[in-house]
């Protein structure tokens, strides 16, 4: 008797882990969406940063400078307008976020650096 009953107890064991395997699915996801939204907003103030550099060096060169600094697989959704404005120019990087998470979509990543327009060139 024994045995019959540690056998169902096995399998009544089994049946709640698959039924909290969902559960494990959908934090797991959740975790590797926070670390792709974090990594997105790293390579959108890098974008700008890099937009800025060139721009203040060669004005209308930002937007090849940002796609070039973000990741390939981020360059497509990248957007960078210069805004120049006096001895300076600010460059705002916006980075579409990727969604793993179906159902779940995000406000792009935007970051803004500024830099001093460099007149010797």
């Amino acid at each position: 008797m024994a045995y019959v009953r540690r056998e169902r107890d096995r399998g009544q064991v089994a049946i709640e882990y698959l039924g909290f395997l969902p559960i494990l699915l959908l934090v797991a996801m959740a975790a590797v969406q926070l670390g792709l939204i974090a990594y997105t907003a790293q390579q959108a103030g890098t974008a700008a940063r890099a937009g800025a550099r060139s721009a203040s060096l060669q004005p209308g060169s930002a937007q090849q400078a940002c796609t070039i600094a973000v990741s390939d697989w981020l360059a497509d959704g990248t957007d960078c307008p210069e805004a120049p404005g006096g001895d300076e120019v600010t460059v705002t990087a916006t980075v579409d976020i990727p969604s793993i998470v179906p159902g779940w979509d995000f406000d792009p990543a935007r970051k803004t650096a500024t830099m001093p327009l460099d007149h010797d060139h």
